[in-house]
């Protein structure tokens, strides 16, 4: 399917094209790793966390942050950061700051960390240290909203530009009540994360919609999708403007995934890499072409992250 969707730039070759390192969660081991672009000298750097799900570098910073789900039904989600090599390991948001949380996004201009709170049916943020933390949206409340997969608040990402913060709510597992919403960065006066004036809907009837990145050079949205095939299991993408007008339908541009989880975005070298529970590392370029596999059976794999 062709959406008009612009690369950024020619695929470099060579040494250019294996620049960068990448940091991958490893769900099942309780692992972070580092590794570089192309797949090799992979490293593991922490250990002994608490089910790992999303990750996101501060390269300027020198730092990595992580959440750690923690048990899904218990309230000890918590945040960690550590340095690149993942030493000076520290809780930044401790167990019960936050319920589940899911794939965080930084937000440099502002110093803001954004994450979603799954079990927690929330949309949060919090400075760089893990203070004032906010709640931003709120999807339901109690243990009965808690059992509805359709508030659970999975996928985020920012777009400072416009001023819009992007998230998924997945929805039981392969039943196509998959949505992306946005919202305003800042709540409108007046309102409270659970009654929110300007929440729109950017898609609907989603298999399972996951993990979220924004292509802000081209103003593309990207997002990994688990339901049954053949949307789900799939990354996809969007222009972003206009974004949602009627008639729009969702580009995918990579299937056959095993529970597609993490996307990480490389504009400048035009190419993704994207994970799944299966146990898989991917690369391709960003219209989905030149797909190859960097790592297999890797245990279940979540979040990814580029620098």
């Amino acid at each position: 399917m062709d959406n008009g969707l612009a690369n950024s730039t020619e695929l470099k070759t060579g040494s250019e094209a294996e620049t960068g390192k990448l940091y991958l969660l490893e769900l099942s081991g309780g692992r972070i790793h580092s590794m570089y672009a192309d797949g090799s000298n992979r490293k593991t750097i922490v250990t002994d966390c608490h089910l790992p799900d999303g990750i996101v570098v501060d390269i300027e910073a020198g730092h990595i942050y992580w959440t750690n789900m923690g048990e899904p039904k218990a309230n000890d989600g918590s945040i960690e950061r550590a340095d690149l090599d993942g030493g000076n390991r520290t809780v930044i948001v401790p167990p019960g700051g936050t319920f589940t949380p899911k794939q965080i996004h930084l937000e440099k201009r502002s110093g803001k960390l954004y994450w979603c709170d799954r079990e927690g049916m929330r949309v949060m943020r919090a400075n760089l240290d893990g203070t004032k933390v906010e709640t931003l949206v709120q999807t339901g409340q109690g243990d009965d909203d808690r059992s509805d997969a359709t508030r659970w608040c999975v996928g985020i990402t920012v777009d400072p530009d416009a001023g819009h913060v992007y998230w998924t709510q997945k929805g039981p597992d392969n039943a196509g009540l998959g949505y992306i919403f946005r919202a305003g960065i800042e709540m409108p006066e007046g309102d409270a994360p659970a009654e929110r004036s300007d929440i729109e809907v950017v898609f609907d009837g989603l298999p399972e919609p996951i993990d979220l990145e924004i292509d802000l050079r081209n103003r593309v949205l990207y997002w990994t999708d688990r339901g049954n095939p053949p949307d789900g299991n799939t990354v996809n993408r969007a222009p972003l403007d206009p974004l949602a007008e009627e008639a729009q339908v969702p580009e995918i541009v990579v299937s056959d995934l095993m529970e597609g989880i993490g996307i990480a975005l490389d504009v400048r070298h035009d190419r993704m890499f994207f994970t799944d529970l299966g146990g898989s590392v991917y690369s391709a370029r960003l219209d989905g072409s030149e797909k190859k596999t960097l790592l297999y059976a890797q245990g279940n794999l979540a979040g990814v992250a580029f620098i």
